[in-house]
């Protein structure tokens, strides 16, 4: 990955998860990385666990505050940007559903309109979701029609359209990215099945467990920021060709229903760990999604790495290294190097 050296990439959203595992790698890589955030979204988090905060030029401000995120364009001058600002929590966004939707449509119209002004950007990759896709319990292609139940979804679905426009009323290099459920080291978010265990774990509970029988396109957060980055270096190099909407899924077989992941959870970990079901009333949620990742595999000869099973044990190694008090950092640095042999 030679292209990134030296390159200046805005990162938004680099105080979440995926956004702290993208800000490492890419200082790996040799970029020159700048984040543009709110503070980080939990206590722990990643970002202050790893100290990202030393390897980008890190901006705390509001994606919302067009002006803010003008000046810092044009201040850093980004010839790549990755969009992950958002309010990810699906549950969440049941419960706050005007933020949801100005988080994640507004947040899009205004980083799309910062950087249409910019001349250095070469490539932007808008990080969406499986969830954008109108649910009908199959196998989705990028062609298939957009859609969302839930506010979560369909502020998603809203962002894949402002991209869409801006790519063709401004001839904008942008591509969206649709991944599955990551799951790794250093989530912490609420809601979220894997960061629930990891708590539940560390209190000596067991985790309750909400849709045992969904079934969702489960992967180690490694896979698809290893596709933004590819996706991004094409997009850079070679324009429309590679715009427009890709997915980064897991293999078929890593589909598996929510009981399934966390029964493999707990035997990776070991001693009492284990879980309950919650029976009572909850809010909608897709119950089967799946991707199909052809046009990444034949158009980018992106594939997946990790099967769930190594998925799971690198989230177990993280953990203990967390319980460990070792150097996280570190060991992120370490799984991305593993991850790249």
């Amino acid at each position: 990955m030679e292209f990134w050296r030296n390159k200046r990439v805005l990162v938004t959203g680099h105080t979440g998860f995926k956004g702290a595992w993208l800000s490492i790698w890419l200082n790996m890589l040799g970029a020159k990385v700048t984040g543009y955030a709110l503070r980080p979204p939990t206590e722990p988090s990643l970002f202050d666990l790893a100290g990202v905060s030393e390897l980008a030029d890190s901006f705390i401000a509001d994606i919302l505050d067009l002006e803010r995120l003008r000046a810092t364009v044009r201040k850093v001058k980004p010839e790549v940007i990755f969009h992950l600002a958002a309010q990810p929590i699906v549950r969440q966004s049941y419960r706050v559903p005007v933020e949801t939707f100005s988080t994640n449509v507004m947040g899009t119209v205004n980083l799309l309109e910062a950087a249409r002004g910019c001349q250095c950007v070469r490539a932007i990759v808008n990080v969406t979701t499986d969830k954008v896709y109108e649910n009908c319990g199959k196998i989705y292609r990028e062609t298939d029609p957009l859609g969302g139940y839930d506010p979560y979804s369909s502020s998603k679905a809203c962002s894949e359209l402002v991209a869409q426009s801006y790519r063709r009323s401004y001839g904008m290099n942008i591509a969206t990215a649709r991944a599955g459920n990551v799951i790794g080291g250093g989530d912490w978010a609420v809601d979220r099945l894997v960061p629930d265990f990891v708590r539940a774990i560390l209190q000596g509970k067991k985790i309750v467990v909400r849709n045992p029988r969904a079934v969702r396109p489960w992967q180690h957060v490694l896979e698809p920021l290893s596709g933004y980055l590819l996706l991004a270096e094409k997009l850079a190099k070679q324009g429309p060709k590679y715009s427009g909407a890709w997915n980064f899924g897991p293999a078929d077989q890593d589909a598996r229903p929510v009981a399934k992941l966390v029964e493999r959870l707990c035997s990776a970990w070991g001693g009492k760990a284990g879980y309950v079901l919650n029976r009572g009333k909850q809010p909608h949620e897709a119950h089967y999604l799946q991707l199909d990742s052809a046009k990444s595999r034949r158009l980018l000869g992106w594939r997946p790495k990790w099967d769930l099973d190594e998925a799971i044990d690198r989230v177990v190694e993280w953990t203990r290294a967390y319980q460990q008090k070792a150097d996280l950092r570190e060991v992120c640095r370490r799984q991305i190097e593993e991850y790249q042999q």
